[in-house]
């Protein structure tokens, strides 16, 4: 079973300087508001450009949305693509911006 993750470990990992493989899966208009820094794929295109990440499949990755619906598909996704340890980030934005403001990462 592979755990998600909580915005307050993804926030340690990332002050840490760890280098993480995040995939944002909102849409542009979203992710133009307010993003993580991670790579923009949004759900519904992640089909048809998963060999843009076919690299990361034995890496971490975690995915994430607004609020950890779609990025739970996404991550569900994944997983059936044969990729090994896809975390989804619990909460998404919403919840990054409740703890920490709207601060970029």
């Amino acid at each position: 079973m592979i755990e998600d993750i909580s915005v307050i470990n993804l926030k340690k990992r990332l002050d840490a300087g760890e280098k993480i493989n995040l995939i944002d899966v909102r849409e542009t208009f979203e992710f133009e508001e307010f993003n993580l820094n991670g790579t923009l794929i949004p759900l519904g295109e992640l089909p048809s450009r998963i060999d843009e990440i076919e690299h990361l499949k034995n890496e971490e990755i975690i995915v994430h949305c607004r609020s950890g619906k779609r990025s739970q598909t996404a991550q569900q996704f994944l997983l059936q693509m044969g990729f090994q340890n896809v975390r989804n980030l619990l909460g998404g934005v919403l919840d990054w911006q409740s703890h920490f403001g709207s601060d970029p990462v």
